[in-house]
């Protein structure tokens, strides 16, 4: 089967961590040829290596259909992991303090811990009720650079993936000018289902980026109107901290979140939450209650 929409996906099958190009007839795993070089996906873009990957998987039979696969997070041990919050204008007038939008960006970190894969429950833990969906288009740096120019960004982003990510609302309450303790429960979150190389500027420009929970469509916007693109994003975060090859970046999400309905609407057990940008796919998890 010829690839013609490159999807890399990290998954577990057989007892073992693995990696490999998803078709529409199954995965391709890639493993047995390229593990002894590549531990992971993070080494694989540490060696510009996903276009060999696609290549290696051209013409190839699935080896696994994606029922008998469990999607892990792309990236499992990035160097970083950094979350842009408030980048949509409707979502910062959910803050009704009379501001107008900041000069740059609000941000925080994340652990992988609290992500998990495609297909996977997001689990709701017993100490609040109060879980909630942002859907978000990600970015994946291939390049390393500190102060990259805004010109430059581009070149410096190996691939894209998607992000629900998922919040305690109270928690992120608990202290002044902080939201860590409500971004980093353990599987509150998701990332995947997979990485898209990214090739050319219209992948990121104004797609549309969509939220549906139980099939409602939550969270709907283009990347257009984002109030930091991603060039300024890459510019921005790299000029405090050198990007590394396999850092995650997550970008920003639209209005509509379960916080801001009255009352509010928090995901509970059996809910399904799809979040999809165009070019990228649709990354779909359930819930469920902490055991």
């Amino acid at each position: 089967m010829t690839i013609t929409s490159a999807r890399i996906a990290a998954f577990h099958a057989n007892g073992a961590d693995r990696y490999g190009v998803v078709t529409e007839a199954g995965i391709i795993d890639l493993t047995p040829e390229f593990g002894a070089r590549f531990k992971g996906l993070k080494e694989v873009i540490e060696a510009g290596a996903l276009s060999d990957l696609v290549a290696a998987a051209d013409g190839r039979a699935p080896s696994y259909r994606e029922e008998d696969v469990t999607y892990l997070i792309p990236i499992a041990n990035p160097e970083k992991l950094i979350c842009i919050g408030v980048n949509f204008p409707d979502r910062n007038a959910e803050y009704k303090d009379g501001q107008e939008a900041p000069g740059r960006p609000s941000m925080f970190i994340r652990f992988p811990r609290s992500f998990v894969g495609h297909g996977q429950n997001l689990v709701r833990p017993p100490e609040s009720e109060q879980l909630d969906y942002e859907g978000e288009v990600t970015i994946v740096i291939g390049k390393g650079g500190r102060r990259i120019a805004r010109e430059d960004a581009y070149d410096h982003i190996a691939a894209l993936t998607l992000c629900n990510e998922g919040t305690i609302r109270d928690w992120v309450r608990h202290a002044k000018f902080n939201v860590t303790q409500g971004k980093n429960w353990d599987a509150t979150g998701a990332i995947g289902p997979w990485l898209v190389p990214f090739e050319r500027a219209e992948q990121l420009d104004d797609i549309k980026l969509e939220t549906r929970v139980n099939g409602e469509v939550r969270q709907s916007d283009r990347t257009g109107r984002m109030m930091y693109d991603f060039r300024y994003i890459v510019n921005y975060v790299s000029t405090f901290c050198t990007l590394v090859p396999g850092d995650v970046i997550v970008c920003g999400t639209p209005t509509g979140a379960g916080a801001r309905f009255d009352p509010p609407i928090w995901l509970k057990p059996g809910d399904v939450i799809e979040v999809e940008a165009e070019g990228i796919g649709i990354l779909r998890n359930g819930v469920e209650d902490e055991q």
